[in-house]
């Protein structure tokens, strides 16, 4: 079994129920077709998943985002994905990777009261279990927590390359990169260097001050040189969206005239339609690597545009499949 380089094994895409539709786009942009398989549910709630065609040597990737969907909540999703490559593997694939363009649990990487668990790391162990040989994700909580908790090989893709090329396009001259807390400054400011390059340009840079203590958010404070510009908050996710919110109007108290928020992960759970609507946010731009399923038409989905993430995960795969590097797609 060669994992180094896979370049003279076939190559196989699948996606699982959830993620289909994202699977084709990312299977189209690497000039192939999803391959098949049968999954099916049974009457006490058991289900397997069947590759329908020969995997017997090949290299594949497994695309299953693992948010809530409207059927499968996330331990269902991950269950799925577990048992798939774990048959992948007894089918004789020679190398499977786990294309999660949304992980589940990511946030749980430390303990954060007295006997928490550390839920990252027990994920990792269930992965490597079924015999998964790499684990992609895009824009994990934290990317060191992330890569830490696994054995086997992991790619971290931030989205920066997804919106520093949206952000050009709007023409924007003043701008800052804001980071909502001090555990998303580097983030924050991987984006700002690379809209510096980008740009030609120097972009400024600000922070919130963010507490948080049994779920309530507190923190009042706002650092940095935002006045006269376009503010460009940076976050992994949107679940209630009420740190977007605070961070808005705090960028805004400080002088910001317009504020954007750059988010890969919509997750618009309780509470986002209204942080969405703040009046201090002028626009969200997420990614497609949640499903829209939560979004209320109107003036909410009026207010968030879409980018697709397929053509970094076509891109991420592909240089897997052949073993090229990663540097220029600022994987950290």
């Amino acid at each position: 079994m060669e994992r180094a380089g896979m370049i003279g094994a076939p190559i196989k895409l699948f996606a699982l129920e959830g993620t289909t539709p994202l699977g084709a786009s990312i299977a189209a942009h690497l000039g192939t077709k999803l391959a098949a398989q049968e999954e099916r549910g049974f009457e006490d709630g058991e289900h397997k998943t069947r590759p329908l065609e020969p995997v017997a040597g090949a290299d594949v990737y497994v695309i299953h985002s693992l948010h809530a969907g409207a059927d499968q909540s996330p331990n269902d999703k991950l269950c799925r994905l577990l048992f798939f490559i774990g048959a992948l593997k007894d089918a004789g694939a020679c190398r499977v990777t786990a294309v999660a363009p949304y992980l589940c649990y990511a946030r749980k990487d430390r303990r954060t009261k007295s006997l928490d668990p550390v839920i990252t790391r027990y994920v990792a162990a269930m992965f490597e279990a079924v015999g998964t040989d790499a684990v992609v994700a895009l824009e994990v909580h934290n990317p060191t927590a992330f890569e830490n908790a696994f054995r086997c090989r992991t790619v971290a893709l931030p989205a920066t390359p997804i919106f520093v090329e949206h952000v050009k396009s709007l023409g924007l001259t003043e701008l800052s990169v804001v980071s909502p807390d001090a555990g998303g400054a580097k983030r924050a400011d991987l984006l700002r260097q690379a809209l510096e390059q980008a740009l030609g340009r120097t972009v400024e840079s600000g922070l919130a001050e963010k507490h948080r203590s049994q779920g309530v958010i507190s923190g009042d404070l706002f650092a940095g040189d935002v006045k006269g510009k376009t503010a460009l908050i940076v976050d992994d996710m949107i679940s209630s969206g009420a740190t977007l919110s605070r961070t808005a109007q705090a960028a805004k108290r400080a002088g910001a005239e317009r504020v954007l928020a750059l988010v890969a992960h919509g997750l618009f759970m309780q509470g986002s339609e209204e942080a969405v609507l703040h009046p201090a946010i002028d626009g969200l731009i997420v990614t497609d690597s949640i499903p829209p399923l939560r979004v209320k038409r109107g003036a909410m989905a009026d207010k968030i545009t879409t980018l697709s993430c397929a053509p970094l995960l076509a891109e991420t795969v592909r240089r897997l499949h052949e073993n090229l590097g990663f540097s220029d797609l600022l994987v950290v």
